[in-house]
């Protein structure tokens, strides 16, 4: 497996050569882009806006429109704007990880020592499984600066990253209605939750979607029809809600822990 990044954890003053590996992969099916006349595989090509033509990778750069006018930039401009950020992952403050809003989580990635900084990363990582805290930290790949926590477990280092704040939208935008919910249909939503409560076991919840998707295909190509389901969105009155969860309760759930 080929690292996205290599570059070293900045931990006070003590540097870390690390490599940053991806610590996800899909699970959804591979699915082509066909010619719906002879099924042949779709090509996206690169072209050029004025003459048509198709450019090759080597000949495109990248440019910032100011004035009406682009300016070019190359490899060189991304790495002066900021050296350090581009090669260190700068930790700059410790927190506890439940003070983090889940909302700006976004991708988490694996962090492998170099060997000769394994006895720094071990010291790191046992440093902050003791305090129980993470590390906020900054970092630029692929052209663009990413704010992340440095979280550690005991196995590896992962680096998980973070939206900055103005990246999250505003509430205000959504079209929200206050309501009035009444004592005994909370106490019934409540017993409900502790019903269907559990110790998480993420093991336990699998992509069912994609396995039932694969299983249409495979009927599909032995010439089988699917029976498509009708599915219908029934909007129920709030007077009603007493009796679905009253039913609600009376159905033994299967917990997926």
């Amino acid at each position: 497996m080929r690292p996205l990044w290599t570059g070293t954890i900045g931990f006070g003053l003590v540097n870390i050569p690390v490599k940053l590996f991806s610590a996800t992969q899909g699970s959804e099916l591979d699915l082509d882009m066909l010619d719906k006349k002879d099924l042949s595989n779709i090509r996206f090509l690169r072209v050029n806006e004025k003459t048509g033509k198709e450019v090759v990778w080597g000949n495109i750069v990248k440019g910032y429109l100011l004035n009406n006018k682009y300016v070019v930039l190359d490899d060189k401009d991304f790495e002066t704007a900021s050296a350090i950020k581009t090669k260190v992952i700068e930790i700059s403050d410790f927190v506890k990880q439940d003070e983090i809003n889940s909302i700006y989580y976004e991708t988490p990635y694996y962090l492998v020592p170099e060997k000769s900084g394994v006895r720094a990363y071990a010291l790191l990582k046992q440093a902050l499984l003791k305090t129980g805290k993470v590390g906020i930290a900054t970092f630029v790949m692929r052209n663009k600066e990413h704010l992340a926590i440095l979280k550690a477990t005991d196995d590896v280092l992962i680096l998980n990253q973070l939206r900055f704040s103005e990246e999250i939208r505003d509430i205000k935008d959504l079209d929200l209605h206050a309501a009035t919910v009444k004592p005994s249909e909370l106490k019934m939503a409540v017993s409900l939750i502790n019903q269907l409560s559990g110790k998480f076991n993420i093991a336990a919840y699998k992509d069912s979607y994609t396995k039932q998707l694969l299983k249409l295909i495979k009927a599909k190509a032995k010439g089988k029809k699917s029976e498509v389901a009708p599915m219908k969105v029934v909007h129920s009155k709030a007077k009603d809600l007493m009796e679905q969860l009253k039913a609600s309760l009376s159905v033994k759930t299967k917990k997926a822990s």
